[in-house]
């Protein structure tokens, strides 16, 4: 094993090849007899149950050494695999590189674990060559990717040679994407307060939820898709601000559009007010990706005293470097003007009475103002609210209540303090079903 990794030439850094790297050491002391077999069998058993670790965070099956070998292909980050990612299969040197890898991950697919399962008195690499995962276990790994990686592992697993698995994975690449951003829909940031260790963390669990899921607010819903049609097909599009009432879907819709663009290649970074001096560095991180990223802003407001939303719109628009093609922002706020006005900014008022002519205030309003795109959401009415309702427990056979049993029980429901909103529809209907 660890002569075939040494031939390796682009895949060498992977970040979670370190499982790969410490089995080819064993195998080394292994062939050359510099360890003892009871070391040799603890430094097997160490690595087993990373790789356990690793299936298990990403739901592998059937073979884990083949989906683990698949893993690295798809998550290594290199020449090789950034270039696919954006162009395809091109005419290049770099072309005899990968396939010569490919050729070492082919060997490594086959190898042959009897020799040393025997010589160990062990049997831990043919259990995991037919392993059989624990069933209902979607909510402990990103089910996205476990579906990729077995669909290339046995892809990879059928090819004959390493051109055969340089098409399959060249393919792959244009398609799908190579590393994070290319196998997960959404990310946070961890950074520390200089933006000098800044790195991405997927979300893993996003809320599976659709734009039909969000009851009404039609208009809303269609300026949102037409927006983000036009992003993700390349055209014109402008960042989006919705603002209005809680509880009426604002937070809901972007996911939901995230979920409904995600295999045309859009992406979103959530980020927070903390955060906003970084911006400058994230989107130096994905201008140059082959995908399109949302940067989402959620419950967006400033109080008069914070002073971050200035990076926010010297990013918007306005700053030395130009906002690139492939990155919008899109932000929720309950506020419509984000920025807390107070009478003192009026101080300065022309004697016509125009306030907005007041300096203060039009620095305050200038942010607002640089989202091309704002779309109002508001609480529904009383009759909309009942459809809400009746809409929502349609979807649940188990309630069986009549349609005024149903709307005078929700009324109660909202009485209570949610108010009248698609929230406290969706809570009341949840209630309801926790009581069959």
């Amino acid at each position: 094993m660890y002569r075939e990794i040494s031939k390796l030439i682009i895949y060498r850094q992977s970040a979670e090849n370190e499982i790969l790297r410490e089995l080819g050491k064993v195998f080394k002391d292994f062939d050359m007899k510099t360890a003892s077999d009871d070391d040799l069998r603890t430094r097997i058993y160490v690595q087993v149950r990373n790789l356990l670790e690793v299936a298990t965070r990403y739901g592998f099956d059937n073979d884990l050494w083949h989906n683990y070998l698949t893993f690295l292909i798809m998550t290594d980050e290199n020449p090789f695999s950034l270039t696919y990612e954006k162009a395809g299969v091109q005419e290049g040197t770099v072309n005899s590189f990968a396939i010569n890898d490919f050729s070492v991950f082919k060997a490594l697919f086959d190898f042959d674990f009897s020799a040393i399962e025997k010589a160990l008195d062990i049997n831990c690499f043919s259990v995991l060559s037919s392993y059989k995962a624990i069933e209902k276990r979607e909510q402990i790994f990103n089910k996205n990717v476990s579906e990729k990686v077995r669909a290339l592992s046995r892809r990879i697993e059928d090819a004959k040679n390493g051109e055969e698995i340089f098409y399959i994975v060249a393919e792959f690449y244009r398609d799908c994407g190579v590393g994070m951003f290319g196998l997960n829909k959404a990310f946070r940031i961890e950074t520390d307060e200089n933006c000098t260790n800044m790195r991405f963390r997927a979300i893993t669990n996003m809320h599976k939820v659709s734009l039909d899921d969000l009851i009404g607010y039609e208009s809303q819903k269609r300026a949102l898709v037409e927006n983000t049609e036009a992003f993700v097909s390349g055209k014109g599009a402008n960042n989006l601000l919705l603002y209005g009432d809680s509880g009426t879907g604002k937070s809901t819709s972007i996911k939901a559009i995230i979920n409904q663009y995600y295999d045309r290649g859009l992406r979103m970074i959530e980020i927070y007010k903390h955060q906003f001096g970084c911006l400058s560095k994230i989107i130096s991180e994905v201008k140059n990706r082959n995908y399109r990223f949302i940067i989402y802003m959620d419950d967006l407001s400033f109080e008069e005293s914070e002073i971050e939303y200035k990076y926010l719109k010297a990013i918007i628009e306005g700053g030395v470097e130009t906002k690139p093609d492939n990155v919008l922002i899109y932000a929720t706020s309950n506020r419509r003007h984000l920025i807390k006005e107070t009478w003192k900014d009026r101080n300065d008022m022309t004697q016509d009475g125009d306030l907005h002519r007041c300096e203060t205030i039009e620095e305050k309003l200038s942010l607002v103002n640089r989202f091309g795109l704002s779309i109002g959401y508001f609480k529904p009415s009383r009759r909309e609210f009942d459809e809400m309702v009746v809409t929502l427990a349609a979807r649940y056979p188990e309630i069986e209540m009549d349609r005024e049993t149903l709307i005078a029980e929700a009324h109660k429901w909202e009485m209570l303090g949610g108010g009248i909103s698609g929230r406290t529809a969706q809570q009341f209907v949840d209630h309801v079903r926790g009581l069959k």
